[in-house]
């Protein structure tokens, strides 16, 4: 599976800002989707998840602020980011899972098989 994120750039505080990522070589209705992050100086931490049938999950401080979607007519999953702060500058990433992991493994970076090349989000004033 090929991944394709998108939509990063330079946002303002309180901005907000949409990445997707959309994928080739297998049909995204057969994988759960996460987005992680990777800040400066930081590892990769979890940010949200969608599973093949849509619900979603998220990193808790991020909940309310952050949704994520997919369409899987379109092999595209979405991260709606409001409300953003400096905290959110990083890059991120989003990655594919198989139907079968387990929800414990969906929260770390080991249980995707399959990245994106990752999109720069940059929130500065």
């Amino acid at each position: 599976v090929q991944l394709q994120a998108c939509g990063g750039g330079l946002v303002q505080p309180g901005g907000s800002l949409r990445l997707s990522c959309t994928t080739s070589g297998a049909t995204l209705s057969g994988y759960h989707m996460g987005w992680f992050r990777q800040g400066p100086g930081k590892e990769r931490e979890f940010v949200a998840v969608i599973k093949w049938r849509g619900s979603p999950a998220y990193k808790q401080s991020l909940k309310g602020r952050f949704t994520i979607s997919r369409d899987n007519a379109k092999n595209t999953v979405s991260l709606q980011m409001n409300s953003v702060t400096p905290e959110d500058t990083a890059v991120y990433y989003c990655a594919v899972a198989r139907t079968s992991t387990i929800m414990s493994q969906l929260w770390i970076p080991d249980g995707y098989e399959s990245w994106g090349q990752g999109t720069q989000v940059t929130v500065s004033s």
